[in-house]
């Protein structure tokens, strides 16, 4: 990467920190998405119990990887057999220590939008697990929150039924319409502007482009 867009993507996430803490949230710079694994396991110990929600992002920096073949305890809906078997990852995830998840969109001011079909992930990042660890690429960081909700379901939302193979507008056209569809996965929004309990939710920002 250009050493220039580098020095200006440290300076943006030093911004986007500061509003993060302004918020009661946590945040963390990585360069690389090596940096960011290992600052990820750093501060999930180990014997920790963990689960997560649908993200590319956490599986292409090896999260997934790391703590399924780690001393943790990890309620992998990826590898359940079944649907009863799926289900009970998720209401498991409600009570586990660490989960991992992205952010569809992190404004410089430190405010998340989250868009989720099932809402597993939405209401897991807004109550449940004792911490919440995300892992986002600057090129998820917008100047607003308008901004944010835009970046969500124009650019994240389409992408995402593409690749589940869903039958919406988004995903033949490339941008929201608003739908209705059976298959839409814009069914929850979560804006995360505060953490009511100080550093439950830790973001690392990861100099990389990641995820959706």
């Amino acid at each position: 990467m250009n050493e220039n867009r580098v020095k200006r993507n440290r300076l943006l996430g030093d911004r986007v920190i500061r509003g993060l803490e302004s918020r009661n949230m946590e945040g963390y710079y990585a360069e690389t998405k090596e940096e960011a694994l290992k600052k990820a396991l750093e501060l999930i110990p180990e014997g920790s119990s963990l689960s997560w929600g649908g993200s590319m992002t956490i599986a292409e920096i090896g999260l997934k990887e790391a703590v399924c073949s780690g001393n943790y305890k990890v309620y992998n809906r990826d590898a359940a057999k079944n649907p009863e078997e799926k289900r009970a990852a998720e209401l498991a995830a409600y009570d586990c220590d660490f989960f991992l998840t992205s952010a569809n969109a992190v404004t410089e001011d430190g405010e998340m939008i989250n868009v989720d079909g099932f809402a597993n992930r939405v209401s897991a990042i807004a109550a449940g697990p004792r911490t919440v660890l995300v892992i986002a690429g600057m090129n998820k960081v917008v100047k607003s929150l308008e901004d944010a909700y835009s970046r969500a379901r124009n650019e994240a939302a389409p992408i995402n039924t593409q690749r589940f193979g869903l039958d919406t507008p988004c995903s033949k056209n490339g941008m929201c319409y608003d739908c209705k569809s059976p298959d839409t996965i814009c069914c929850q929004i979560l804006i995360t502007r505060f953490s009511k309990i100080k550093g439950r939710i830790k973001v690392i920002l990861v100099d990389e482009e990641l995820g959706f």
